[in-house]
């Protein structure tokens, strides 16, 4: 079986698993009710639309 001639460096093992964390920022849309920027495909959390239809109702204080 083969054998690793060289121990992996601390540099060269960082920059080969370097690209598997990066974290993507979420995409936001504006809702069409309101305006307000929400995720996609989720509730606006402002106004409670969610594809033309009300499916959170707010509780007033």
């Amino acid at each position: 079986m083969a054998v690793p001639a060289r121990k992996t460096s601390h540099a060269r093992k960082s920059s080969r698993r370097s690209s598997v964390w990066k974290l993507e920022a979420p995409t936001l849309v504006t809702c069409p009710n309101c305006g307000e920027l929400t995720a996609a495909h989720k509730a606006c959390t402002n106004c409670g639309m969610y594809k033309g239809r009300q499916v959170v109702v707010k509780k007033e204080a």
